[in-house]
């Protein structure tokens, strides 16, 4: 059997997201090597993802009866970030599925054309209660065809 050789991941340009998220590094982001500690990078995934939602009235993060779970998260990191600089976070729908979402987010030192570093999340959204998997609802159905 011949293998299928994966091609290596790449910086991506700005006009590959359709959003923007600015997000401010802090003193405590950067690690002994002074720069941004990768498990942040996850934290800023789910920040700008999350907050445009709720900005765009399709996530309550108190009362939503559907709720979204992380399934799996993945991320490539091109050049480094530290602080104090300026984040933008480009925000991208990849997968839409009934009741799944595969986001994709590129983080860009402000003011860069490329990624220094992009990844994804894959969102299952789920009954709040007994967290089974249920239909995308219409409200964030709507917001997320604007991502695709």
């Amino acid at each position: 059997m011949s293998e299928k050789k994966s091609e290596k991941p790449q910086a991506e340009p700005r006009t590959a997201y359709k959003v923007f998220r600015s997000i401010g590094t802090r003193w405590m982001d950067n690690d002994a090597y002074g720069h941004v500690n990768n498990v942040v990078y996850y934290s800023w995934f789910d920040t700008a993802v999350n907050a445009h939602l709720i900005e765009q009235g399709a996530l309550d993060i108190e009362r939503s009866e559907v709720i979204g779970l992380v399934i799996e998260t993945q991320c490539n990191y091109f050049a480094p970030l530290a602080f104090p600089q300026m984040v933008d976070a480009g925000i991208r729908v990849a997968k839409l599925g009934s009741s799944s979402v595969r986001y994709e987010v590129g983080l860009f030192a402000q003011g860069e054309p490329l990624t220094a570093a992009k990844g994804h999340f894959i969102h299952v959204y789920v009954d709040r209660h007994s967290r089974r998997p249920v239909p995308l609802p219409p409200q964030l159905k709507s917001v997320l065809e604007k991502l695709v």
